[in-house]
């Protein structure tokens, strides 16, 4: 049997709220085209993501990725920032 790992959803994002112990909240902004009006939107929404060690900091744009469950909001792992901000 071979031993495949399923890697979930991945998506990009800011990170908006790092205030609680190993996790930051992280806003992915989506562009889709409405089926009847055939006009283009963007669709924000937030994830609590699992970020050991509060590595993330407010503004930093992230990679996140879909895992098991955590706790009961959390199902995202931090992969990697993009770019951060710098602290003044």
């Amino acid at each position: 049997m071979e031993n495949e790992i399923k890697s979930g959803k991945t998506f990009e994002g800011v990170v908006v709220k790092a205030a609680m112990k190993d996790t930051a909240t992280v806003q992915v902004e989506r562009y889709v085209k409405h089926p009847k009006y055939k006009k283009f939107m963007r669709l924000n929404r937030k994830f609590l993501v699992h970020d050991v060690g509060n590595t993330a900091q407010v503004g930093d744009k992230v990679v996140i990725r879909e895992t098991r469950p955590i706790s009961r909001r959390k199902h995202f792992i931090l992969v990697s920032r993009i770019t951060s901000v710098k602290a003044e």
